[in-house]
């Protein structure tokens, strides 16, 4: 994206373009790709890292530099240091239509990939390659929110695969062993029996021992039921990952 200004032309990689209209009129500045999010997060601080060129434009794509003028009248004041740091707090960050389509497309993908890694076909017990996700994420319709993360679109994505599309998917459970001192496994069993969805084995004997398949959330429960009630006298293991029959 190339900037002009009276005496050269300065082409732009990376770009991102923050954009506020104040004023009547619309001020935008050049910054390094992802350094507005940083700075707005606290994580960058220098004004120099976040900005491409240390300026307030009109137009940055034609390299229309704003007046001092108006930046007194808009901002009430003509420092450029000033109204950068205005224009990155309340400004818009602007994406460009194929950036956006990328950005969106990579999004999609890690979704499809947290899905397969935590998913599975529940007559195999195996897990989906990344495109027959991405298939059934299209099949079901699953529309990617780009203001959020991928990991927080886990839940609804699997939710309308499962609805919606033709893939028999679930969520893999976790297979773990609890062991016990055996007064502790007496006391604690119906606790911890209420926290899996399946007891596959359980002794007793001068420990108390169950393998139980549980959902993958479970197991810090789990950790802390044993922590406060065992005082480290019981212990949990994971063993594998597993598929069972939803009900």
């Amino acid at each position: 994206m190339p900037i002009q200004q009276p005496s050269n032309q300065i082409k732009l990689t990376n770009v991102s373009i923050v954009r506020l209209k104040k004023g009547g009129k619309r001020f935008e500045i050049a910054c390094y790709k992802n350094k507005v999010q940083e700075w707005r997060n606290g994580v960058e601080t220098s004004l120099d890292d976040v900005l491409q060129i240390s300026n307030v434009f009109m137009n940055v794509s034609k390299g229309e530099v704003a007046k001092s003028n108006d930046l007194q009248k808009a901002f009430g004041t003509s420092t450029v240091d000033d109204v950068v740091k205005e224009i990155l707090k309340k400004g818009e960050v602007q994406v460009a239509e194929k950036e956006r389509d990328h950005d969106l497309a990579s999004l999609r993908k890690e979704i499809a990939t947290i899905v397969a890694e935590k998913c599975v076909d529940p007559a195999t017990q195996r897990p989906y390659p990344v495109g027959m996700v991405e298939k059934a994420m299209a099949e079901a319709g699953v529309s990617v929110k780009a203001g959020k993360n991928a990991k927080s679109q886990v839940a609804e994505t699997l939710r309308l695969i499962q609805g919606h599309s033709t893939l028999p998917i679930q969520r893999a459970r976790m297979r773990v062993r609890v062991i016990l001192p055996a007064a502790e496994g007496e006391r604690l069993q119906e606790q911890l029996r209420a926290l899996a969805e399946t007891i596959e084995k359980e002794d007793k004997g001068e420990s108390w021992e169950t393998v139980m398949l549980i959902e993958p959330s479970q197991i810090r429960t789990i950790n802390e039921l044993l922590q406060k009630e065992c005082k480290g006298k019981g212990r949990v293991e994971t063993l594998t990952f597993a598929a069972t029959a939803d009900n």
